[in-house]
């Protein structure tokens, strides 16, 4: 059956191009690493990443992530980015799922304990939002996080995107079924001030 419309982001544009390194401010986002996988393994052995994400990682399993990222890029189900700065690696942000018809993707965050309280992940969400939308060509952008983490709420309003709703009883955690909050940007939204100055990219 025919589509009236064409997709909002042409299928294969991404997988045409090398992932871009994102720079704004202090903070780089690069592809994974194999010298990450010591601190991936580190970082989800932290609590309060385990509780919101709902995984451990082992050394194995951490480079088996790793070398997965390249193929979802080139089959364009996700992308994952270190954060970093002078100091080394911060967190990772990731599209999690891309819609090429309807031009959505939806975003996941964490940020290494001594990190925390920097505004590294409304930093990364803002410069990678911005790539979404001026060079992959998206229309929305939405954060989805437990009702019981308000320090995910605080990142996603920094970032620009505003609480839309609560999806009742939508994911399941160890301690069992979360509400979870929708927050979302479009491609018309405005920009949060606290990071203007412009991204660089590297492809």
């Amino acid at each position: 059956m025919p589509a009236l419309l064409d997709p909002v982001v042409a299928p294969g544009s991404l997988a045409r191009t090398a992932q871009p390194i994102l720079r704004a401010d202090d903070l780089v986002l690069r592809p994974w690493q194999p010298s990450d996988a010591p601190t991936l393994v580190a970082a989800y052995a932290d609590p309060g990443i385990q509780r919101w994400h709902t995984r451990s990682m082992t050394d194995d399993e951490a480079l088996t992530w790793i070398h997965h990222w390249p193929d979802r890029w080139k089959q364009e189900t996700g992308a994952g980015w270190a954060v970093t700065d002078d100091s080394g690696l911060l967190g990772q942000i990731s599209l999690r799922k891309l819609n090429f018809t309807d031009g959505l993707v939806e975003v996941s965050y964490w940020v290494l304990p001594a990190a925390r309280g920097r505004q590294v992940a409304a930093g990364a969400l803002t410069t990678l939002t911005d790539w979404v939308f001026d060079d992959a060509g998206f229309h929305r952008v939405e954060v989805h996080h437990s009702a019981a983490n308000p320090p995910s709420c605080r990142v996603a309003e920094k970032a620009g995107f505003p609480l839309e709703g609560v999806m009742r009883r939508q994911a399941l955690h160890t301690d069992g079924w979360h509400d979870m909050h929708l927050h979302a940007r479009v491609k018309a939204g405005q920009r949060p001030d606290r990071f203007r100055g412009g991204v660089g990219i590297t492809p």
